[in-house]
C-alpha cells in the first residue's frame, strides 16, 4: 500500500501532533506515524504524568500541614496505587482528547516505526503485524523527541537504578532515594518524594542547582529544598564505577577534594535527555547532525529542502511548548506563509516543584554578558496577602531590566502558582514592555500576581508594601 501527502509527520508527541493540526488546519494533507502513543513523552512519560504525582505529593504534603489551617484531619494515609491510578486516568482522558483531535482534523495516523527510505518516501512497520506501508510525503517533520540519558555504569534496571521513565511507575515508594543530577527533572523529582516523606538526597556536579536559571533562583530553591529535608550536595562528580547494589543502593562521589559515599533504597539518574535519531534512517540523507542533534534553519528545514525537523531532536530548549511552537513554524513554512522565528528569549521556563519556579528571558548575569546595564527589582511573596492566605509566603519575583530604557530583559520568580503567572513577563517581553508598563497595569488584590507589579516598582525604589 502507499499513500501520498503533503506532510508526514515522524512521531506524534506535542510537536507532532501539533504540527499535525496546524497542516490540517492550513488545507494540507497530513499524516502522523507514531511508534507508541500519541502525545509521546510528554503525554504518557513526562510533563503530565510526573506533574500528577507531584500535584497528589503536593496534596498529602498539605493535608498533613491542615492543622495549621484550623483543619483537624484523622491521621493522613497515602495509598500509591491510587496515586499512580489517577495519574494513569490523567493520561488516558487527554490520550483520547488527541485521538478525537486527529479525527476532527482529517489526520491519518499510523501506528508503527517510520524510516526515511533513499527515495525520501516513509516506510512504516505497522505495529498490529500487518506488513508495511509507504508513504510519499512531498515534505516530512522529524519529531521523534528524546530519551532520558544515563551515566555509563548507571544504566537503569528498574530496580535498583532507575530514570524518569522508570520512577513514573514504581508500584510502591522505597524509604530513600539518591538523584544523581539537580537539573530541572531532579529538583522536580526530589521535591515530589520529600513531600511523598521520602529520605532525599540531590548530588549535582555543577556548583548550585538549576544552574540554567538565575542564580538568585538556584539559591532561594536550594534553601527550600533544604527546609523541607532534601539533602543536596554540590560540585560533586558521581564514580559510577563505585555503584553497588544488594540491600539498597550505593555510589561514591568526589565532593571538595574528598571521596563520599551515599546509600539509599533507590537510584534515579536525571542528567539530562538523548535525541532519538537512531531508527529512522538518518542515513539514508543528507542531513547534517551536529553533537548528536539534527541541524536545521531557523525555519526548522535541514539542509534537505523538503525535510524538517523539530522538538527535542534539534537540541535547544527542549520543551513540550516550544516543541508546538516550532512544529507551528514549520508547517506554516511548508505552506509559504513565512512564519516569525521562535526567540528562545520570549519562551517561559517553569519547574513544577514546591515551592514552583518560573523564568522569561535573560538571567541577570545573562544579561551583563550580553552587554546591557541592567538594575533590578524583587519583591517577596511574604508581603503578598494571598500568599499568606495560602500558607505559602516563600520565595519571591525578581525582573532584570535595561537601564536606561527601562525595557524588561527578563523575570524570575520562585514561589506559590508561579508557573501559572509567568505568561504576564512573558508577554511583557513579547510586547517590550517596560517595568513602568508593568507597574501601571493594575494588579488585582488579593492576588498573587500583585508580587509582579510591586517588583515592577521596586526596579527605581518604588515598591508600596517593601
Amino acid at each position: 500500500m502507499t499513500k501520498k501527502y503533503e506532510v508526514v509527520i515522524i512521531g506524534g508527541g506535542t510537536g507532532g501532533y501539533v504540527a499535525a493540526i496546524r497542516a490540517s488546519q492550513l488545507g494540507l494533507s497530513a499524516a502522523v506515524v507514531e511508534k507508541g502513543k500519541l502525545g509521546g513523552t510528554c503525554l504518557h512519560a513526562g510533563c503530565i504524568p510526573s506533574k500528577a504525582l507531584l500535584r497528589s505529593a503536593e496534596v498529602f504534603a498539605t493535608t498533613k500541614n491542615a492543622a495549621s489551617f484550623g483543619v483537624i484531619a484523622p491521621e493522613v494515609g497515602l495509598d500509591f496505587s491510587k496515586v499512580q491510578a489517577r495519574k494513569t486516568e490523567i493520561t488516558e482522558r487527554l490520550f483520547k482528547g488527541v485521538q478525537h483531535l486527529m479525527k476532527k482534523g482529517k489526520i491519518d495516523v499510523y501506528e508503527g516505526k517510520g524510516r526515511i527510505l533513499e527515495s525520501r518516501n516513509i516506510l512504516v512497520e505497522m505495529n498490529n503485524g500487518e506488513g508495511e506501508v509507504i508513504l510519499t510525503p512531498k515534505n516530512i517533520i522529524i519529531a521523534t523527541g528524546s530519551r532520558p540519558r544515563t551515566l555509563p555504569g548507571l544504566e537503569a534496571d528498574g530496580k535498583y537504578v532507575m530514570t524518569s521513565d522508570e520512577a513514573l511507575n514504581m508500584e510502591e515508594l522505597p524509604n530513600s532515594i539518591i538523584i544523581v543530577g539537580g537539573g530541572v527533572i531532579g529538583i522536580e523529582w526530589a521535591s515530589m518524594l520529600i513531600d511523598f516523606g521520602l529520605e532525599v538526597t540531590v548530588i549535582e556536579f555543577a556548583d548550585r542547582i538549576i544552574p540554567t536559571e538565575d542564580i538568585d533562583i538556584s539559591k532561594e530553591v536550594q534553601r527550600l529544598m533544604k527546609k523541607k529535608g532534601v539533602k543536596i550536595v554540590t560540585g560533586a562528580k558521581v564514580l559510577p564505577q563505585t555503584l553497588e547494589k544488594g540491600n539498597g543502593v550505593g555510589i561514591k562521589a568526589e565532593h571538595r577534594g574528598e571521596v563520599k559515599t551515599f546509600s539509599a533504597d533507590k537510584l534515579l539518574v536525571s542528567v539530562g535527555r538523548l535525541p532519538n535519531i537512531e531508527s529512522i534512517s538518518l542515513e539514508n540523507t543528507t542531513i547534517d547532525v551536529a553533537r548528536g542533534f539534527i541541524v536545521t534553519n531557523q525555519h526548522y528545514q535541514t539542509n534537505e529542502a523538503n525535510i524538517y525537523a523539530i522538538g527535542d531532536v534539534i537540541g535547544g530548549l527542549q520543551l513540550a511548548h516550544v516543541a508546538s511552537h516550532e512544529g507551528i513554524i514549520a508547517v506554516e513554512h511548508i505552506a509559504g506563509k513565512n512564519p516569525s522565528p521562535l526567540d528562545p528569549t520570549l519562551v517561559s521556563k517553569c519547574i513544577y516543584s514546591s515551592p514552583e519556579v518560573a523564568s522569561v528571558g535573560l538571567t541577570e548575569d545573562e544579561a551583563k554578558i550580553n552587554g546591557y546595564q541592567v538594575k533590578t527589582g524583587k519583591f517577596s511573596f511574604r508581603a503578598i496577602g494571598k500568599a499568606l492566605v495560602f500558607g505559602e509566603s516563600d520565595g519571591f519575583v525578581k525582573l532584570v531590566v535595561e537601564e536606561g530604557s527601562n525595557k524588561l530583559l527578563g523575570a524570575h520568580m520562585v514561589g506559590p502558582h508561579v508557573t501559572d503567572m509567568i505568561t504576564e513577563a512573558g508577554l511583557a517581553r513579547v510586547l517590550e514592555a517596560t517595568a513602568m508598563d508593568i507597574a501601571r497595569t493594575v494588579h488585582s488584590h488579593p492576588t498573587l500576581a500583585e508580587a509582579i507589579g510591586e517588583a515592577a516598582l521596586a526596579v527605581d525604589g518604588k515598591a508600596i508594601h517593601a
